[in-house]
């Protein structure tokens, strides 16, 4: 199968008769073999019913139904390890993705140039509470992870199939698939302005606090993709060095009070600072001993992403 659509959705009846009549509309003049997969999170008002019909009019059309609302995260991860086509599009439910992009989008990977382009909505129809906050979430993601895309969360997005089956997606980690992409050795990665559209039905599923959500999230994928297999190296560096701090300052108090006659160690507050120091590195480097013999001995500590193999 060429391509593949996932659509994760949550309450979302009234644009999906049109979203799925856009999709056939543009797959059909390209002629492409493809499958639509509608994950439903949960939904609360028709939209089960709707995919339901729009399956019956239309075989290309498969779906998942979780039994409560478990996130987007979740749905992609779904829709991913479902997929069978060899090109995989996600896009929103809310019509604010147009299928328009889907040609190019597949071209771009099809070709193999890339092997995850990530869409740019440059002109958005947000207000200001929303695009300021997402220019600095992203400004900082691209500080901190190397990632040059300049619209990180964007739902439009286009993927190898070696890419969705390579990665797990949890909690809020959707922001970050390409991060997660990237850790596992998928680095063509891309990126396509696409036409951002206004909201017709439907309220947004998200508020301002996915910002805070969205920085924590990116300080746990950091952590991560970057010390889960050497926790040691992490927790070890940060106790050695605030250890170092503390025994500098209890040294110098030491030959300050032996040498030169100074104030009793205990009467100077650096003293106290120096103590808790000492006490903070020691338990830093415990905290990663300890990680080192979870990581160790955990089921997945020698699983690697293989992409070829020949003679076996």
């Amino acid at each position: 199968m060429q391509l593949s659509i996932v659509i994760p959705l949550y309450n979302e009846e009234e644009s999906l008769p049109e979203l799925h009549a856009w999709i056939k509309r543009v797959v059909d003049r390209e002629g492409y073999d493809y499958e639509v997969l509608f994950v439903d999170d949960g939904s609360r008002d028709n939209s089960w019913k709707v995919v339901q019909s729009l399956a019956q009019e239309n075989p290309r059309v498969k779906a998942i139904q979780f039994q409560r609302n478990y996130g987007k995260s979740a749905a992609l991860n779904e829709g991913f390890q479902a997929a069978q086509g060899d090109v995989v599009i996600t896009m929103d439910a809310d019509m604010q993705d147009s299928p328009d992009e889907i040609p190019e989008l597949y071209n771009m990977i099809a070709s193999g140039e890339f092997e995850l382009v990530s869409g740019w909505k440059q002109k958005r129809f947000d207000p200001l509470t929303k695009t300021i906050p997402t220019k600095i979430y992203n400004g900082v993601s691209r500080f901190f992870t190397g990632i040059k895309l300049h619209d990180m969360n964007c739902g439009l997005k286009a993927y190898k199939r070696q890419v969705v089956k390579s990665i797990e997606i949890y909690g809020e980690m959707h922001r970050y698939i390409p991060v997660i992409a990237k850790r596992a050795g998928f680095s063509k990665i891309g990126e396509k302005v696409v036409q951002h559209r206004e909201r017709q039905y439907g309220v947004t599923k998200f508020g301002m606090d996915r910002f805070v959500n969205g920085f924590l999230d990116l300080l746990s994928i950091l952590f991560v993709t970057r010390f889960s297999k050497k926790p040691m190296h992490f927790f070890g560096t940060m106790g050695l060095l605030v250890f170092f701090i503390g025994f500098v300052i209890l040294l110098y108090l030491s030959i300050s009070k032996f040498f030169f006659q100074g104030y009793g160690m205990t009467d100077r507050p650096i003293f106290y600072f120096g103590l808790v120091t000492i006490i903070i590195g020691v338990q830093l480097f415990l905290t990663g001993f300890l990680a080192e013999l979870i990581s160790r001995s955990a089921a997945d500590r020698n699983d690697y992403l293989i992409s070829q193999r020949i003679g076996y």
